[in-house]
């Protein structure tokens, strides 16, 4: 057990959309500290997806595609007696943007477009 709960590091919001969470996810894209690059592939995957959705904005759409990948429950292993069961559990706010994102980026990666701003825009 811990003494005292970890501090929540505070993120500075992205420059272009002004959003936290947008910056969260340039971070679990960033490969070796490129943090530019990052955000250079995520905004040009941004505006590929503006391009291909009419009715909304890459962001909005962005946003929705990571609800639609949260997952709202987990399955914990719990042991009773002698076995062992798989006990679904609700996940944490923060916990379910952070697989959600995790898993986007991931299935993005395994994609087989050319750069990867068109696999994130592709996922997405």
């Amino acid at each position: 057990m811990r003494r005292r709960k970890a501090k929540k590091i505070a993120i500075l919001p992205d420059p272009k959309f002004n959003d936290t969470q947008v910056t969260k996810f340039v971070n679990n894209l960033m490969f070796s500290g490129k943090k530019n690059l990052a955000f250079k592939i995520f905004y040009d995957a941004i505006e590929i997806v503006d391009g291909k959705v009419e009715e909304t904005t890459g962001l909005e759409t962005w946003k929705k595609a990571l609800e639609n990948v949260n997952p709202p429950v987990e399955v914990r292993s719990r042991r009773v007696g002698g076995a062992t069961f798989q006990i679904p559990t609700p996940v944490r706010e923060s916990r379910k943007h952070s697989l959600g994102m995790k898993w986007l980026i991931g299935y993005a990666r395994k994609r087989n477009e050319k750069t990867m701003a068109q696999k994130l825009a592709a996922e997405i």
